[in-house]
């Protein structure tokens, strides 16, 4: 009984930090908006494959020259491995990517009739989606809110802010869906702490103290 009882008042600490912070997050970023330039799902989709262990601005750098040779998805199923990895080579793990692009294009053409899957289920049989990948997808791409992505950002600050105790983005993801209402806070939100992570609060050293998001919870007399 008091393991309940502190569970759920633990639920409700972590969703009143959730509104305090959510509301500065809309004032410092009134618009959520992804770093990566796409102009349609599947030029989403390469670009936060590409952004695996990169920076967006890397991707956006290569996008811009990738997105004008390769302007359909049948530019993709038809490429060659050799010239693709060349064309991506700024990013980490480029031949890597690479073959997992290709290989979903094919997957996308055959199975999928050419439309990049709109559900959890299909967009995980891709090669090098995780759920991730697959929820800013949905979310960003089609307004479809099945879970909340969480990169290095969001699992940071997450903890960092008292929003979570796990260490697994699966089990940070949970906790998330637990105090955000469903609907486009599960896309807004993520897009917004991942901005705030990069221009207010990084993870290099710093006086954590004077974050906007920390000095929030100090007025609203709230202890993480």
């Amino acid at each position: 009984m008091k393991k309940k009882v502190k569970e759920t008042k633990n639920l409700e600490k972590r969703k009143k930090i959730f509104e305090i912070i959510n509301k500065e997050l809309k004032r410092l970023f009134p618009q959520a908006k992804i770093a990566l330039n796409f102009s349609n799902p599947w030029e989403l989709l390469v670009a936060v494959i590409l952004s695996a262990q990169t920076t967006d601005k890397k991707v956006n750098e290569i996008t811009e020259k990738l997105f004008k040779k390769y302007k359909t998805l049948e530019d993709y199923a038809k490429a060659n491995l050799k010239e693709f990895q060349e064309d991506i080579r700024g990013v980490n793990y480029y031949k890597n990517k690479a073959k997992f692009i290709l290989e979903n294009a094919k997957i996308i053409k055959e199975k999928f009739n050419g439309q990049v899957p709109k559900t959890m289920e299909e967009l995980l049989q891709l090669k090098g989606v995780a759920r991730k990948t697959a929820n800013i997808v949905l979310s960003v791409a089609y307004n479809i809110y099945e879970g909340i992505a969480v990169d290095t950002h969001v699992k940071r600050l997450s903890k960092l802010l008292g929003l979570t105790k796990e260490t697994k983005p699966e089990k940070i993801e949970k906790d998330l869906m637990a105090i955000i209402p469903k609907g486009p806070e599960w896309r807004d939100f993520p897009l917004r702490l991942i901005q705030y992570g990069r221009e207010y609060c990084p993870a290099r050293k710093h006086n954590h103290n004077n974050c906007p998001l920390n000095l929030a919870l100090k007025r609203a007399r709230i202890k993480i």
